[in-house]
This record gives C-alpha cells, sequence and structure tokens, in this order.
C-alpha cells in the first residue's frame, strides 16, 4: 500500500492507514474522540460499510474488540495515550481470553508536548502496554506508518497477539494552545 497525497501534498499516511485497515477487513472502530484519529474517525463514520462506536472511556474498547472477534468481525480500538491508563484492568482480558487486540495510540507527553498534565501517562505508555503483555511499535515518520500497521495487522489477526501501534508526537505533531 503506498502513501497518497492530500491537497497540500503532504503525506496523507493517515487515510492509508484507514485503507489499510479496511482492506484487512476491519469493520468497527472504536474511539474516544481525538484530534489525532479525526481522519479515521471521520472517514470511519462516512463509510457506510464500517461501524463506528464512540466510547465513553477507553477500557470499553478492549470490551468492543473483543466482542467484535466472538461476532467473526475485526475491530481496532482508537485512543490516546492518557486513555491507555484507562485500559489497563480490561488488558488482562486479553491475556485471559486469548483474543486479537489492534489499537492506534495517538501520543502526547512527549516530544514538543506543551501540557504538563500529559507527560505522566504518555511516558508510562509503553512500558505499561508491555506489561499486560501487548506488543508496542512505534512510528515516528509518515514512511513508518503504513509498514507499522500493517505488521500489527498481520500480527493481531493471523497470530492472534495484542499490538499497539504509538502515532508519536514527532509524527502527528505536538499541539499548540
Amino acid at each position: 500500500m503506498t502513501l497518497g497525497s492530500d491537497a497540500d501534498g503532504k503525506t496523507n499516511w493517515q487515510g492509508a492507514i484507514y485503507d489499510l485497515l479496511r482492506a484487512s477487513g476491519v469493520t468497527q472502530f472504536c474511539y474516544v474522540p481525538d484530534a489525532g484519529h479525526k481522519v479515521l474517525i471521520d472517514r470511519s463514520l462516512a463509510d457506510p460499510d464500517a461501524h463506528s462506536v464512540p466510547l465513553t472511556t477507553e477500557e470499553e474498547g478492549v470490551a468492543m474488540v473483543a466482542g467484535a472477534d466472538l461476532g467473526g468481525a475485526r475491530a481496532v480500538l482508537l485512543m490516546q495515550s492518557s486513555g491507555v491508563g484507562n485500559c489497563i484492568n480490561m488488558l488482562s482480558l486479553t491475556q485471559g481470553a486469548r483474543f486479537p487486540l489492534l489499537t492506534l495510540v495517538s501520543m502526547r507527553g512527549e516530544y514538543g508536548e506543551g501540557n504538563p498534565w500529559q507527560f505522566a501517562m504518555g511516558q508510562a505508555v509503553e512500558p505499561v502496554l508491555k506489561a499486560m503483555g501487548v506488543i508496542v511499535m512505534r512510528a515516528e515518520h509518515p514512511d513508518e506508518v503504513v509498514v507499522a500497521v500493517e505488521a500489527a495487522i498481520t500480527m493481531a489477526y493471523q497470530s492472534g497477539q495484542q499490538v499497539a501501534v504509538l502515532l508519536t508526537q514527532r509524527l502527528i505533531g505536538a499541539k499548540k494552545f
């Protein structure tokens, strides 16, 4: 899969991720609204063949992914790094029930962060996910995103693993306040 370009000529890695997820059979998109996932959320909402589920908390997304797998469907959980803290206990379900988990995490609390409240969880995301048995991959540059998500899809859906792709602030940019 190749990266397209948007009207400004910038690489459209977000659109390429959406196309890859759909081509890989992902039909359910669970999310707490987040600017880092805006393109994925908007495209899933506009896609009549996708089921978009807004969540009140990210831990609900782990259960949604489990339910999708039990029903023979594929789902992805879209969340911001601060939401990983809400999922810690629920992630034990992935190990006990042995179902695939694919999550894309838009990072905060790292490169260029201006909000001091984001640092604690942003720095804890990777070790916390690893402690819960989740395989963690990072995408720092646009040319790494599709390759990382493609690998995560294979690991999750062919090997039944729990995989998170961290979309870093170097990639998505730090929010300006």
